[in-house]
């Protein structure tokens, strides 16, 4: 202490301590921050009775063979803007994932892209969708064929009309991965659920409804011996009321305080949102006004939070003539570099032929700023005084963490190399974390595609 004379009483830090417990314990409990995990660059919809085990490598395959027809990678990486300069690094990068890990996120669809089924038929499904899954999990441990590092499905929601289907349908699929999928006595995960679990509860309009599906998972949890908590969700934000709802407000923060940490991310449904708004068909897209609109309280919502937002899709799909392909295959390119810029991270895709134009725009993204993000971190990281020595950027210590979470996300979905990152940043992975996401446990997932 310095000794200069001071004005406040020697007691007055207690009481401002003192004043300040509720918010303390408040900041802490709702913004946690992000945890450094991986987060999957996209999630893909198939209809559940249409997944396999070897699904994940048929749309790598199918993704390979209609770039040859289009030419090769090298041409899409060119019809998809990225820099010539990269070109090279990309391709090959977007070849060996397509080889080695097409799918990162693979929901098997039991809501609309499955649509109404009888009774019977939809029991079966969602078993079925738990032994497929389980399969999956159980591959991806031996290293075999490429399999998704997620996988779970998406059931019917908890409206009036599908509410009993969605529930039993969410009841078999959970009940048959815990008791038949094999998991445990393969030493997968002790309590019998893949590592890459994910739920996804469709068409959420009110507070009531994840209250709800919170008490379902601890049923699920009690029922079936889970540790309390293991049960997680995403929330699919598709209907007007998740953005401003019944009382004039937005009722996403009360969404989340009431799963109690359950909510793993939020995802954009383009058309449902869209149509809801009552846009016409022919201008409905992840780039419409209200889509930006609606992103962007999701985003605010969240932040800091620790849950994650995904943007939806575009059904521009790449399977026509070549020309409408090589159309398509251009606006997803673009809109998923749209969503990189807009700090969405992940996105919807439909059909095979859009992974070539996911990877190759995400590994563009974090390729053509890594060079200076890395320079960027390498002073950062070895200056006393944050901003006065050697940099030409005065990064501020806020700065420097977004420095380091865009180079860490390059890292974990396989556009960065940990060797590139050491040589020019001058830091390992666990380094790049701990600058990252301070005060969190360090994360160190194996990177996308390895």
């Amino acid at each position: 202490m310095s000794g200069a004379p001071t004005s406040l009483p020697a007691a007055f830090g207690r009481r401002a301590e003192k004043l300040l417990e509720d918010t303390d314990r408040a900041l802490e409990r709702c913004f946690p921050g992000d945890d450094g995990s991986r987060q999957p660059l996209h999630t893909c919809y198939v209809p559940a009775d249409l997944v396999t085990a070897d699904t994940a490598r048929t749309w790598g395959e199918a993704a390979l063979a209609a770039a040859d027809e289009a030419g090769g990678l090298a041409a899409l990486a060119e019809l998809a803007g990225v820099e010539e300069r990269l070109r090279g690094e990309v391709v090959a990068r977007t070849e060996r994932k397509l080889r080695t890990e097409p799918v990162e996120d693979l929901r098997l669809d039991l809501e609309d892209g499955y649509g109404e089924r009888p009774g019977a038929e939809e029991d079966e499904d969602a078993v079925g969708a738990a032994r497929t899954v389980a399969a999956m999990a159980l591959a991806r441990h031996r290293g075999d064929a490429p399999q998704p590092a997620f996988a779970g499905i998406r059931f019917k929601s908890l409206e009036a009309a599908t509410r009993d289907r969605g529930l039993r349908t969410l009841d078999l699929f959970v009940s048959t991965l815990v008791r038949d999928g094999g998991l445990a006595n393969a030493g997968v995960a002790e309590d019998g659920l893949p590592p890459g679990l994910v739920l996804t509860l469709p068409k959420v309009s009110t507070v009531a409804q994840v209250e709800v599906m919170v008490e379902t998972c601890r049923a699920l949890e009690d029922a079936l011996g889970l540790p309390g908590g293991r049960l997680r969700f995403e929330i699919q934000m598709e209907t007007a009321p998740m953005v401003l709802g019944l009382d004039g407000t937005c009722p996403i923060p009360a969404m989340l305080r009431a799963a109690g940490g359950r909510v793993t991310a939020l995802h954009y449904g383009t058309y449902d949102y869209s149509a809801s708004l009552g846009v016409a068909a022919q201008f409905q897209s992840m780039e419409h006004p209200v889509a930006d609109h609606a992103k962007q309280i999701m985003q605010v919502a969240v932040a800091g939070t620790g849950v994650r937002l995904s943007d939806g899709s575009t059904n521009r799909l790449p399977v026509g003539d070549p020309a409408q392909r090589r159309e398509a295959w251009a606006l997803h390119a673009r809109l998923v570099r749209r969503s990189l810029e807009r700090a969405l991270y992940q996105g919807w895709d439909l059909h095979a032929h859009q992974l070539p134009t996911r990877f190759l725009a995400n590994y563009a993204f974090y390729r053509g700023s890594f060079d200076t993000a890395a320079h960027r971190l390498r002073v950062y990281h070895s200056r006393s005084v944050p901003g006065i020595e050697a940099a030409d950027v005065a990064d501020e210590p806020a700065t420097a963490r977004a420095l380091a979470c865009f180079v860490h996300r390059g890292v974990l979905c396989g556009a960065i190399g940990e060797e590139e990152l050491e040589s020019a940043a001058g830091l390992g992975e666990r380094e790049l974390a701990a600058l990252a996401h301070p005060g969190t446990p360090v994360c160190t997932p194996t990177p996308g595609g390895n």
